[in-house]
């Protein structure tokens, strides 16, 4: 290589690190400036913190993340751990229609709230931050699936609430995840009445058939890994009927993933 061409590369060099040190500087300046404009505040209590998408320490306190020891199948928090994938009593006696079931937390303090503002008062600012909390919750679900299926909602809900809470935080999985987005591939077959205050048996009946794979979208189900996401699973009744329907058009495998899970607060680890 000649002198001259060397002299060019160097340039070139010294050039792009120019650039890309300006270009830090914008962004820094970019971040200061809308901190002062919007300043980063608790997503739960609107206290002042000092990042974006985040909790102060006392709401975090309040929230009863799901770690291990766990239930294989339901994700459900177990009083102890005898090593190895362990199975509840609750999955040996019913075993669910889906393989494996994880949940970022109990569904109860903070987190109980943060569902709620997303669900029912728009707050769609909490979707970064909980998306990450299901990639991390659901990490070794996502290492084996390809797509990415949110629960439907019933199509006169779906008017007045104008979004649905699930295909938020399913796209916003597939985002961080790289994994692939598939909002129509399930849909509701009718409308369902609300399972608030229902029976498991209740709940059960309410979803039965509920749920269906069209003909035009069975392909891109059929022999693949499906991870299926909900805000909040209680009996799991929902879950359970969404994965028979996946598996009817031949889903290989379908994994649940959830911000909340119902759960007794008194096998959750502290």
């Amino acid at each position: 290589m000649s002198d001259t061409s060397r002299e060019d590369g160097a340039a070139d060099t010294q050039r792009e690190q120019r650039s890309a040190v300006r270009e830090s500087l914008f962004r820094r300046a970019v971040t200061v400036l809308s901190d002062v404009v919007m300043p980063p505040v608790c997503l739960v209590c609107r206290t002042r913190i000092e990042t974006h998408d985040a909790l102060c320490a006392a709401c975090w306190r309040q929230i009863d993340f799901i770690r291990p020891p766990l239930c294989d199948r339901l994700g459900l928090p177990l009083p102890f751990d005898i090593g190895g994938p362990m199975i509840s009593a609750a999955a040996a006696a019913d075993p669910p229609p889906y393989h494996r079931a994880r949940a970022v937390a109990a569904y109860t303090g903070s987190m109980q709230q943060l569902v709620h503002g997303l669900k029912f008062q728009d707050r769609h600012d909490v979707r970064r931050l909980l998306g990450r909390w299901l990639v991390d919750a659901g990490r070794e679900l996502l290492a084996e699936c390809e797509i990415v299926v949110p629960v439907p909602l019933a199509r006169t809900r779906l008017l007045m609430r104008r979004f649905n809470q699930a295909a938020i935080l399913a796209r916003e999985v597939a985002r961080v995840s790289g994994l692939r987005y598939e909002p129509m591939v399930l849909e509701r077959t009718r409308a369902t009445t609300s399972q608030i205050g229902l029976s498991r048996g209740e709940r059960q009946r309410n979803v039965a058939g509920a749920f269906a794979v069209p003909k035009r979208r069975a392909e891109a189900v059929r022999g693949r890994r499906v991870l299926l996401i909900d805000d909040v699973v209680t009996t799991g009744s929902t879950v359970a009927a969404c994965a028979r329907a996946l598996s009817r058009v031949g889903a290989a495998q379908v994994d649940v993933l959830a911000l909340a899970i119902v759960a007794d607060r008194g096998v959750i680890p502290a």
